[in-house]
């Protein structure tokens, strides 16, 4: 990867706004973690913002992509696409007739775009149809073909697949598997670009093979989490990367076709982005466009921080998706951080317009929202034996416990239909409050002088008086109540309540 790296520095000395010689190569500059002077950074920053002052914030009429891409670049830099010479870039997106003008393209990128930088839906006051992110992911997998694919033009029925466009919406879609219609769709496009690799591991589209078609599939099945290894993408014995490979030059560029036709510097842009991708998976690092872990800075410009610094790599903001109330909570006290957690798909309601903020929740309901909270991904793991792996809390509870939140109940089990009481609730949001960054650790005199205030609190069982002693310390329970009613069972307005203090105290909201 070094000698690509090296090749784009050299090539692309001063990267300007556009899909060749700009943006690519600085995404894939900036994600490969190499040495790059700082000056590079703020010589494109400053382009960019000149460039967007002198077309006065409109990049394009038509083409929306040309607000994804610079977009996801400026994130891969540190910078803020919501104040770039005066101008959100983020707002455009917004707009869901004009972001899908283009074919399906458009919700692909808006949806990589806004979802690289965790930004909340942008509010379009002069959009017909206000976005959500929702309506992007429904437009992308409505337009799925029958083999499980999709390309460009085809808006589902018997079309060829593209493996380009395929690999593309696997990138978009990543970030949404925990949804039933969205991992069924994931499913089949794996299985049509698996019967679409050729003999030498690679992808051809339109009838030509080129570097660009596996780097996408690449980039989306390491968004995914498929090792590239994966028996399902080796033929022959040759692997994605393997055929990557083959069209790299001794000086780190790409070919677009093995004989060398066709643009070579876009391909050599695309191959280090392939790269990378391959090589922060195998690293363990997060996916090419999930930037929650970026640490380069332009100089000058102030962007706000996201989360505390002591933060899990892997919990991120859960953005907006759109407007949620229930007629049941108008003017209830937990009505904000209801309706709150509700727009993020975090909590969700019972049907008809109820949430039903009075009744209780059990241990898998409440795993599913604490693991929905923290912008985790839920993955099985078989850890208890009264889970089963079809379950559809299964992913909740195993990402639950892979990351300490949950323990069970002992002799291999997690109870998942029994009844969360206030003690226990206490406890997990205490474990993910760690995981945000927050100092949950109490010295004894602290847990006393906390809990001894309530009339109730030798009631409490030792292995949670930390954890409520810091929850109610952080407000995250309210230290006015005059009981503690650790044994109750907790209420799902309360766990509202809960987890909207905690993800505000740990600049998650």
């Amino acid at each position: 990867m070094e000698t690509s790296t090296a090749y784009m520095l050299r090539t692309v000395q001063e990267p300007q706004v556009g899909s060749v010689g700009g943006e690519w190569a600085v995404i894939g500059l900036a994600r490969s973690g190499c040495d790059v002077p700082q000056s590079y950074w703020d010589q494109y920053y400053n382009t960019v913002e000149d460039y967007v002052e002198d077309h006065k914030g409109n990049l394009h009429d038509k083409k929306y992509t040309e607000y994804s891409r610079v977009i996801v670049a400026l994130t891969a830099i540190g910078a803020n696409p919501a104040d770039v010479a005066g101008y959100n870039l983020l707002t455009p997106l917004g707009d869901f007739d004009k972001t899908i003008w283009q074919g399906i393209n458009g919700p692909i990128w808006a949806l990589i775009a806004l979802d690289s930088g965790n930004y909340a839906m942008p509010q379009n006051d002069k959009a017909a149809t206000q976005a959500t992110r929702q309506m992007y992911v429904d437009e992308i997998l409505s337009r799925q073909l029958e083999d499980g694919g999709w390309n460009l033009t085809d808006k589902g029925g018997d079309g060829q697949s593209d493996p380009d466009i395929t690999g593309m919406a696997l990138q978009a879609l990543a970030g949404y598997q925990d949804q039933a219609n969205v991992r069924q769709a994931i499913d089949r496009a794996l299985t049509c670009l698996s019967n679409l690799q050729e003999s030498d591991g690679g992808y051809a589209s339109h009838n030509t093979s080129s570097s660009e078609s596996v780097v996408q599939v690449i980039v989306g099945l390491c968004a995914l989490g498929i090792d590239l290894q994966d028996a399902r993408f080796v033929k022959n014995g040759h692997t994605l990367l393997d055929n990557l490979l083959s069209y790299q030059n001794q000086d780190g560029s790409f070919l677009h076709t093995s004989a060398g036709g066709g643009d070579n510097q876009m391909a050599s842009e695309q191959g280090l982005y392939g790269l990378v991708a391959a090589q922060r998976a195998v690293t363990g690092k997060s996916a090419l466009y999930e930037m929650n872990d970026v640490t380069i800075h332009v100089t000058g410009v102030t962007v706000e921080t996201i989360g505390l610094p002591g933060k899990h790599a892997d919990v991120k903001p859960v953005p907006v998706s759109g407007s949620v109330s229930f007629a049941d909570v108008t003017g209830h006290t937990n009505q904000k951080a209801i309706e709150d957690l509700a727009s993020r798909g975090i909590i969700n309601g019972k049907g008809e317009n109820r949430f039903d903020p009075n009744a209780t929740m059990t241990r898998a309901e409440f795993a599913a929202i604490i693991v929905r909270s923290l912008g985790l991904t839920p993955k099985a793991t078989n850890a208890f034996t009264d889970v089963a792996a079809d379950a559809w809390y299964a992913g909740y509870v195993g990402t639950a416990y892979s990351y300490g939140i949950i323990t069970g109940v002992g002799s291999g089990r997690f109870n998942p239909s029994g009844t969360i009481t206030r003690q226990e609730a206490a406890v997990m949001v205490a474990r993910a409050a760690k995981l945000c960054g927050m100092d949950t650790e109490l010295e004894n005199y602290e847990i006393l002088n906390t809990l001894a205030q309530f009339t109730d609190y030798v009631t409490v069982a030792q292995w949670a008086q930390e954890s409520l002693a810091f929850c109610y310390g952080e407000d995250i329970l309210d230290q006015s109540d005059l009981n503690v009613e650790p044994n109750r069972a907790i209420l799902r307005c309360e766990i509202a309540e809960m987890l909207h203090r905690m993800l505000g105290s740990a600049k998650l909201l």
